[in-house]
């Protein structure tokens, strides 16, 4: 199929199956990273801008504004670029390079926010100047991933649409959670289609999301400073929290034995299954699905860097020793 602008292939992303002997499960990842800049957040950022175009919420001369760590910021860049719309976006010092670039290259204004909040990350600090430029520019609107409901629609609309076409039955399906839609669209579109799937969330330790203490982090994509607003949507059944050391061996374990190349929640996903189905053994297999977000060449100098894993590594190790 040829489409006259690479934007438009959103979706339709390929299914795989991952052979995982030591577990009594029927594995397969959806992967994600095959969307147009390389992560999920494609679907929301596609689907947010035109529903809000064809509703007449914002018009061309409305600047949207959205705090991101990367993948979605990314995402909005290309396609407000695509429909002429001006995007302002705030980041923070913890921010890859590479994504900074893409999105400063597309043609965006950047704020980054210098200051940790509380909790010692700079969310709730990107959040604040968020407002603030609210007040400051006319015409603008606040995209926000955490509680607009329009970001949980897009994935129940796509991703959970296209899941459903796929199976006719799935047991359990694994999500990495940060700002909460694709859980919260994914789990309401696939009960409805089967209505004893586990709905299972995967968190990173020292996020809040599922009220665990604050902790520095250190890995995009995952995990949250705050309780975003959509998760009430959500259907889940269960969580399990999963430590930094433990998804980055993960990825590493995805590419060297199964050759996918995915970015640090893919990581985390897959230790989750790990954990949770680690022993068990069923009369009938159950089928399982994850979400593998995003691709792992924007984590190069981080998880898949040696000397920067090694180094956090050994930091991790003596924090415990204390």
């Amino acid at each position: 199929m040829i489409c006259e602008n690479i934007l438009e292939r959103v979706g339709n992303t390929p299914l795989t199956n991952i052979i995982s002997g030591d577990l009594d499960i029927e594995l397969y990842a959806k992967l994600e990273y095959y969307n147009p800049t390389g992560s999920v957040k494609d679907r929301a950022a596609s689907y947010i801008i035109k529903k809000l175009l064809d509703s007449g919420e914002i018009d061309q001369d409305t600047t949207l504004i959205e705090s991101s760590s990367g993948n979605f910021g990314i995402a909005l860049s290309a396609y407000c670029k695509q429909y002429g719309l001006k995007f302002l976006c705030v980041i923070d010092p913890h921010i890859n390079p590479i994504n900074e670039a893409i999105i400063r290259k597309l043609g965006h204004s950047v704020v980054k926010v210098a200051e940790p909040d509380a909790s010692g990350g700079y969310l709730l600090n990107r959040i604040k100047k968020v407002n603030e430029l609210l007040m400051d520019i006319p015409n603008s609107y606040w995209v926000n991933q955490y509680g607009n409901p329009y970001n949980s629609e897009a994935y129940y609309n796509t991703l959970g649409a296209e899941i459903c076409k796929s199976f006719e039955n799935i047991d359990y399906i694994f999500m990495g959670v940060s700002s909460g839609g694709t859980i919260t669209g994914v789990s309401r579109k696939l009960k409805e289609k089967f209505p004893n799937i586990k709905v299972i969330a995967v968190d990173i330790v020292g996020s809040v999301i599922f009220g665990g203490p604050a902790q520095k982090r250190y890995i995009p994509g995952i995990g949250s400073s705050m309780v975003p607003d959509i998760l009430k949507q959500a259907k889940i059944d269960d969580v399990v929290m999963v430590d930094e050391v433990s998804t980055i061996k993960m990825c590493h374990e995805l590419l060297e034995k199964h050759y996918i190349f995915a970015g640090g929640s893919s990581g985390s996903v897959f230790h989750a299954v790990k954990q949770y189905f680690q022993g068990k053994k069923f009369n009938t297999k159950p089928r399982v699905l994850t979400i593998f977000a995003d691709r792992g060449d924007r984590y190069s100098s981080t998880i898949y860097n040696e000397a920067w894993y090694s180094n956090f590594t050994q930091k991790v190790t003596a924090v415990k020793a204390i």
